[in-house]
């Protein structure tokens, strides 16, 4: 088991049916985020996020244009979704398909170690399979069609028929996991995050759980049953393991226990397969369950839920190319309240890029550097001790609450506030600027010691600003470092310390962080 110096964060694996939009994105900016910020504080850090590309739902789609559903995957992959890391700027260390080899051949072992145990037994079910879930449905879960659809029934979050499907399938015992599960969210109350998602969880498991149909034998695309070939293995069931295969499960005994369990991030849609078939799975297979389950809200667009299928998705390029990388990771992690969900609107993106990054945090930034350059010819000041007044040390007081707030709120999950506590910073550094008036100082040369104390409190105060938000900003901050004349670069310090940081003695010009934009819909 991995110790606490380790971290492993995965986002869910992404369907291939189609291409990503931002409420894609914005999970993996958020696990991009938590990373970034755990590898600056010294773990021993790996995030892994890929695609799902098993199931009838690829298949069909595949079908519908023409194509085998593994070319139909490899375009998607190729074409949409590894750029989608590059446009939103996401260093992630692995990325698993569930048609790589690596994959399939250990979701085989894992089954055939619950079937030897005695966990999956055959049996028959009839039931409404919704496709776009991949998932049969309650009654509960269904709704009336209206439209097109009227007089049939429909899945509540696809708004589209479900069917009535009757098979001979290959059943895992999930039932018998009912009280464990209980018990495992009674002594980690932690392990299902939010609160919200938590208390869906255990309500979900205290009425009773079913058996889990776990094969497929109408369609071939899937992993293939390894005692019963005219099987494939259930797409939830294949894919949940992903989070396994790819650290080495099966065949690389020393480097799954460096890095299991993992953090998953998911969307609430699918919190409960990862809060309970999963965990359930690893019960039986005799392994540690995941380190937690965070569920996201939904981005909402208009008031609705972000969908391919309903047609409101917003492709991430159509921000980044108008506002940059950093300002879509700004935006999505510091305007929502993480675990809850959050509606977009293309003036609101606007209006915060301008008041928060441009004006706040960027014109800070610009301000500090040119003064030193222009008062000091570049050169940092030091040694101002003597002329330091109450004003320097609060800011120094600030760097260091903020490190620590930022940091608490990390070890959370919740992203917001981790922002919100480094914005203190930013408001404080402005007003202070405002305050102590260094123009002014340096028009009186008997105030010089004491414009030197402001400008290296403010040099300071940025630096920080740097390493706390360099997760967050990575592209502004690293330009904001070269510009301080740090040392090494601002990822390689450590964000726990932040208001440690080694300064530089000689600035360099800055270009604006973010530059005005026309916003376009």
């Amino acid at each position: 088991m991995a110790d606490a110096s380790s971290f492993y964060i995965t986002t869910p694996i992404f369907y291939v049916n189609d291409v990503p939009h931002i409420g894609h994105a914005y999970t993996e900016v958020a696990a991009d985020v938590l990373a970034r910020w755990n590898r600056q504080a010294g773990r021993d850090t790996w995030m892994l996020t890929g695609t799902d590309e098993h199931g009838q739902k690829i298949l069909r789609t595949a079908t519908a244009n023409g194509v085998s559903p593994q070319e139909w995957a490899d375009k998607l992959v190729a074409e949409a979704w590894k750029p989608l890391l590059d446009t939103v700027d996401v260093a992630n260390d692995d990325f698993i398909r569930t048609t790589d080899e690596r994959h399939e051949r250990n979701v085989q072992k894992f089954l055939q170690h619950l079937f030897d145990e005695g966990w999956i037994y055959t049996g028959e079910y009839e039931g409404y399979y919704c496709v776009g879930c991949e998932e049969y449905k309650q009654q509960s879960e269904l709704v009336d069609g209206t439209g097109e659809y009227e007089g049939q029934l429909v899945c509540a979050i696809h708004s589209k028929p479900v069917e009535l499907l009757h098979e001979k399938n290959y059943f895992f015992r999930m039932s018998a996991f009912a009280d464990k599960l209980l018990e495992l969210y009674e002594t980690r109350p932690d392990f299902v995050q939010p609160e919200s998602a938590r208390n869906e969880v255990v309500s979900f498991v205290r009425r009773g759980l079913d058996d889990l149909s776990i094969s497929r034998s109408t369609f071939d695309w899937g992993v293939k049953v390894p005692w019963d070939e005219t099987h494939v293995v259930y797409v939830w069931f294949d894919a949940l393991l992903n989070y396994i295969t790819a650290v080495g499960y099966g065949e690389d005994d020393e480097r799954f226990a460096r890095r299991w369990p993992a953090q998953h991030l998911v969307g609430k849609d699918i919190l409960r397969f990862h809060a309970v078939i999963w965990p359930a799975m690893l019960m039986a297979a005799g392994l540690d369950v995941p380190t937690g389950v965070f569920g996201h809200g939904w981005l909402l667009v208009g008031g609705e839920k972000m969908s391919k299928s309903k047609l409101t998705g917003i492709a991430p390029s159509q921000i980044t190319e108008t506002f940059g990388s950093d300002a879509f990771r700004y935006y999505f992690l510091s305007a929502i309240s993480f675990g809850q969900d959050g509606s977009f609107s293309w003036e609101d993106l606007a209006a915060r890029y301008q008041a928060e990054l441009a004006n706040g945090f960027g014109n800070l930034a610009s301000r500090v550097i040119a003064m030193i350059g222009r008062y000091c010819g570049g050169e940092v000041p030091t040694g101002t001790e003597a002329a330091r007044t109450e004003a320097d040390e609060a800011i120094r007081r600030i760097e260091a609450e903020a490190t620590d707030a930022a940091w608490q709120a990390i070890e959370r999950l919740q992203i917001h506030e981790a922002i919100a506590a480094t914005w203190k910073l930013v408001d404080a550094l402005n007003g202070y600027i405002t305050e102590q008036e260094p123009w002014a100082l340096a028009k009186d040369e008997t105030k010089r010691a004491r414009l030197e104390a402001v400008l290296e409190t403010a040099y300071h105060g940025v630096g920080t600003l740097a390493v706390l938000l360099s997760p967050v900003l990575p592209k502004a901050t690293a330009k904001l470092w070269t510009a301080l004349g740090a040392p090494r670069t601002v990822q390689e310090q450590r964000i726990d310390r932040a208001h440690e940081w080694s300064v530089g003695t000689r600035t360099s010009a800055l270009e604006p962080l973010f530059p005005r934009v026309e916003a376009t819909e």
